[in-house]
């Protein structure tokens, strides 16, 4: 008799596919996401959980008593109460690796539109603004030969540096640990701490889990450590930055703007943020791509797979399950 499986969200076809050759498949049709009562009610006969974008809770834990794994499509799993899990003895696992270079290319391209006010210029001329060319007209800031600052320097803060010395930019990081001399060589970064790297980023770019040590990780007092000039990129969590310190520097020009692809209460923002022209705003479209999403849904499914047929999957969160 084949397991049970419950997809949280609508997945391409091929992931599915691979899925419903080894298992009973039931998919939630509609691409939002499910209430903890909901999810644990949809799981309650399931042995594994393909889960995109929901919660996974002790609620929903004490409903679906027949899990053996969760295969969370992202690599960020905040939303999974993990202790609650591991002492369940049901496997988490998640997609890291497989949209490294995606997230890093739409970091980036959040860094070059709030320094070049790419937002700013297509509305003005989409509403009809540009009656003539002028000298003065949305002066922005250059991105070569400044200074990045990666706060994380995971996958993609290494994927980020690559892409600033392709601007001859300099790099410095901060991360819980130091990176090998060899790879700080190759990507010509410099190890720094977080004083300096408030202090001399042109850039600062923010790429660490969402943990308790990261909460608020940016608040009023480092963004008061920015220069003025200074522009804040977030792809990473947005419970990593105080979102009300924020807006109160972006509007005193405390730094000069920020690119957001997160936020602290998505999918609500801060009220003043649709106000201010020195930001851009993402709706977590770190991913999304069609290749990347294909690559990280074929990914959980053969995580999944893996704890179903009785095999230490190949990206296991808390590995602590298998002592």
């Amino acid at each position: 008799m084949k397991p049970k499986v419950f997809v949280t969200r609508p997945l391409p076809q091929r992931a599915l596919d691979l899925l419903a050759g080894h298992c009973e498949v039931r998919v939630h049709p509609v691409d939002s996401g499910l209430r903890p009562s909901e999810l644990g009610e949809a799981c309650r006969d399931s042995e594994g959980m393909l889960a995109v974008g929901v919660r996974v809770d002790e609620e929903v834990l004490g409903q679906a008593r027949k899990l053996r794994v969760v295969a969370n499509c992202g690599v960020g799993y905040d939303h999974i109460d993990i202790a609650a899990c591991t002492r369940r003895k049901i496997v988490v696992t998640n997609t890291p690796g497989v949209l490294t270079d995606t997230t890093a290319d739409l970091a980036f391209v959040l860094l070059m539109a709030v320094a070049r006010r790419v937002v700013e210029a297509d509305r003005f001329v989409r509403e009809g603004r540009w009656q003539h060319w002028e000298f003065g007209m949305l002066w922005g800031a250059d991105v070569h030969h400044k200074t990045l600052g990666l706060w994380g320097f995971g996958r993609i803060g290494q994927a980020m540096a690559r892409r600033g010395r392709g601007f001859d930019m300099k790099i410095l990081y901060h991360s819980r640990r130091r990176a090998d001399e060899n790879l700080e060589r190759v990507l010509g970064a410099r190890f720094v701490d977080r004083e300096t790297l408030l202090n001399e980023s042109d850039f600062l770019s923010l790429h660490t889990p969402m943990t308790a040590e990261t909460h608020h990780l940016i608040g009023a007092k480092e963004l008061k450590l920015m220069k003025p000039s200074a522009f804040l990129i977030n792809t990473a969590r947005g419970k990593v930055v105080d979102e009300e310190a924020l807006v109160a520097a972006l509007k005193a020009k405390t730094i000069a703007g920020a690119g957001l692809d997160v936020f602290e209460h998505e999918p609500n923002l801060h009220p003043e943020l649709t106000k201010l022209a020195n930001v851009v705003l993402l709706p977590h479209v770190g991913s999304a791509t069609g290749e990347t999403r294909l690559a990280m849904a074929m990914l959980a499914a053969q995580n999944l797979l893996a704890v179903l047929e009785g095999r230490r999957p190949p990206n296991v969160v808390n590995a602590e399950v298998f002592d």
